[in-house]
């Protein structure tokens, strides 16, 4: 039984409600593009999950398995069991997110979370596909500790749905509750680029374990959100990669192969004397501007709807997911992740041929990725079909629309 993905409806439900009281506020919690970006993440985040959770899941087994013969105790399922489970797990989460913030190779893994420029729900589910095998190591001493493989991947998963309803602005504080839980103004300060609040507030559930360590940080002015290298883009999959890429980059810029090394481990920020020495965070002078392209209605109602088909196929594939071969499977992500790049870039930098191409190849290929996991009926695949022609023959008038004004 996966929570997270049994969560589904009610995450949406409730960036549904928040969007609804930003617009009778007037707040601008919300831009339609950036969200669309920060769910596109979660999907990816989700998809992948199918194959990278069998590793994760399968090395905290063996560990605790290869162990279980050095162990003179045994833990059952009992309420001490699982409430000690909770809590060491939570003080795990909190070392493993510490340690993505201090270390640049792990910290690729989880930039992603804090890319948006926008502090809302639908950020919560911003999330990168290469954390879980990044990080999965730091929870493996609860293994070799005897604590149960279902007990911890359960606690896991609550501490992870906790941590939805702190990323709010329209919760400020909660008196008491703030000195011992994790709280949405906690967690703002975690977004912020602001130089004081960068490297604080690592908590998933308690605050406490910032507090004892040192990382706390309370909330004084309100956050500007993003990081200090901003992406600029709405594409999840360029949104995925390019923190890889950047990391890359700057390997290839350092001389030596010992400052490479050392870089890989350093914090971010850190760069060898040769080429300048440590970049402190930029101040933040209050002129910042977020990334905000705005197609044309045509084009945003467009993208809507093919960014909804996607959703659709892959709500599916997470349906389907143990009737369809690892090819199969495969196959149909190909073409999730290709459908989200193509809104992206579109919703991005609207008309080009490439972009045009690439959007009229996904229709193209939506018939035989609906089918895998949606039926195959002669009614269905005529359906697909429909949708498929409807969508291409939209975006070439949207697009085209869009360019002669």
């Amino acid at each position: 039984m996966n929570l997270i993905v049994l969560s589904i409806p009610i995450f949406f439900t409730l960036i549904g409600l928040e969007v609804a009281w930003d617009q009778l506020k007037g707040r601008g919690l919300y831009r339609l593009g950036d969200s669309l970006a920060n769910i596109g993440c979660g999907i990816m985040d989700q998809s992948t999950g199918l194959f990278s959770k069998v590793l994760v899941v399968a090395a905290y087994t063996a560990m605790f398995h290869l162990t279980a013969a050095w162990r003179p105790w045994e833990l059952q399922a009992t309420p001490a069991v699982w409430v000690a489970t909770f809590v060491l797990s939570d003080l795990a989460y909190y070392w493993a997110h510490r340690l993505s913030h201090g270390v640049n190779i792990l910290w690729i893994g989880h930039v992603v979370h804090h890319q948006s420029e926008d502090y809302n729900l639908a950020v919560a589910l911003r999330q990168s596909v290469l954390q879980k095998v990044l990080l999965m190591w730091v929870y493996w001493p609860l293994a070799l500790a005897g604590f149960p493989p279902e007990i911890f991947l359960t606690c896991m998963a609550v501490n992870l749905l906790y941590q939805f309803w702190i990323h709010t602005e329209l919760i400020d504080t909660l008196g008491p509750l703030e000195w011992v839980m994790n709280t949405p103004s906690h967690h703002r300060v975690h977004h912020g680029r602001n130089p004081e609040y960068i490297d604080r507030n690592h908590a998933g559930v308690f605050i406490v374990w910032d507090r004892m360590f040192g990382t706390f940080q309370k909330e004084l002015v309100k956050p500007t959100y993003g990081i200090t290298r901003p992406t600029d883009t709405f594409n999840p999959v360029h949104a995925q990669w390019k923190p890889v890429v950047d990391l890359w980059n700057d390997l290839k810029r350092i001389p030596n192969w010992r400052d490479r090394l050392r870089f890989l481990f350093a914090a971010p920020g850190w760069y060898p004397d040769s080429m300048g020495g440590r970049q402190a965070p930029p101040a933040i002078s209050g002129l910042e501007e977020k990334y905000d392209p705005r197609p044309s209605n045509a084009v945003a109602a467009l993208l809507i709807a093919r960014w909804l088909l996607l959703l659709i196929v892959a709500l599916l594939v997470l349906e389907a997911k143990d009737s369809l071969t690892p090819l199969q499977l495969a196959s149909v992500l190909v073409w999730v992740f290709a459908a989200l790049a193509a809104v992206g870039e579109l919703w991005n930098n609207g008309w080009s041929k490439k972009r045009l191409a690439l959007a009229w190849l996904v229709d193209v290929t939506f018939v035989p990725a609906a089918a895998a996991v949606g039926g195959k009926s002669p009614w269905i695949y005529a359906l697909w079909i429909c949708l498929a022609l409807a969508s291409a023959w939209t975006t070439w008038w949207a697009l085209s629309a869009s360019k002669r004004r």
